[in-house]
């Protein structure tokens, strides 16, 4: 069994795998709140207890993480408490098979590597990841599997607490759609701007990359919505054809299968 580790700066989000290749099967999956101060043995032990008994059925291990901190605690964590599993941390160096045609290829986060890497296995290419967490990243994959570049906004969850942060007679509100584009009361107006405005903003990305980017054209690119803020825009977003919410694990489950064949992929 291999386990996933995906380490953002909102959420830890874990799953489980069986199989491998495309018979790999996610069996289980956690999301919890990340803690940017916590230690190598503290996330030995919150992983441990979450897997429970199938702690004993874990093969290998593939990990990243986009808070410093926490990817040098995994550094430690994880040849102290899996020293027979086969485990990888993707970090920068790391070969996955997706070319980086970027100017800085160690400016790219991990996690967007892994996403563009399960997303052209899952629905191959021009291919555009629309990920919803803390921030809202867009990117492009080309047709031959290419990680092309991307754009970066705020998240929703940042828009809402700069909202309530600044603004003193607004508070913080449920993020659900509301009954109309026009709120009917200072709830429903916050609900409107948040889920309608992030909605169009994704929208507005993804018409503007298959209008000028060659290669991306509205009818044949996928746009996938994958992290844990999707389920709120994906029904709202015109430009999204699919949802994958397991798909950074499932990178990172890739990854780590290239570095199992391939021991040069590993740093």
């Amino acid at each position: 069994m291999l386990l996933t580790v995906e380490i953002g700066n909102t959420t830890i989000h874990l799953g489980t795998f069986t199989g491998s290749g495309d018979h790999a099967k996610l069996v289980r999956d956690w999301r919890l709140h990340t803690r940017p101060q916590a230690t190598a043995d503290e996330l030995a032990l919150l992983i441990r207890g979450l897997l429970g008994p199938d702690i004993e059925q874990i093969t290998g291990v593939a990990a990243l993480s986009t808070v410093p901190s926490l990817l040098r605690e995994m550094r430690t964590m994880l040849p102290r408490y899996y020293p027979s599993a086969h485990h990888l941390l993707l970090e920068p160096g790391v070969r996955t098979g997706v070319p980086l045609l970027v100017d800085n290829p160690k400016e790219v986060g991990t996690d967007r590597v892994a996403n563009c890497l399960a997303a052209y296995a899952n629905f191959g290419g021009p291919t555009i990841v629309v990920a919803c967490g803390t921030a809202t990243v867009v990117d492009a994959v080309s047709a031959k599997g290419e990680f092309l570049g991307g754009a970066i906004a705020p998240g929703i969850n940042l828009g809402v607490e700069a909202l309530s942060e600044h603004t003193v007679t607004v508070r913080r509100v449920e993020l659900m759609p509301p009954r109309g584009v026009l709120g009917k009361n200072t709830v429903e107006a916050l609900q409107s701007g948040i889920i309608y405005g992030f909605a169009a903003q994704i929208d507005g990305l993804v018409d503007r990359i298959c209008d000028t980017v060659p290669g991306f054209g509205a009818d044949n690119v996928t746009v996938v919505a994958t992290g844990s803020l999707a389920p709120l825009v994906y029904d709202e977003c015109a430009s999204l054809t699919d949802h994958h919410p397991y798909l950074t694990l499932d990178g990172l489950r890739r990854v780590h299968e290239r570095s199992k064949s391939d021991p040069r992929a590993r740093r």
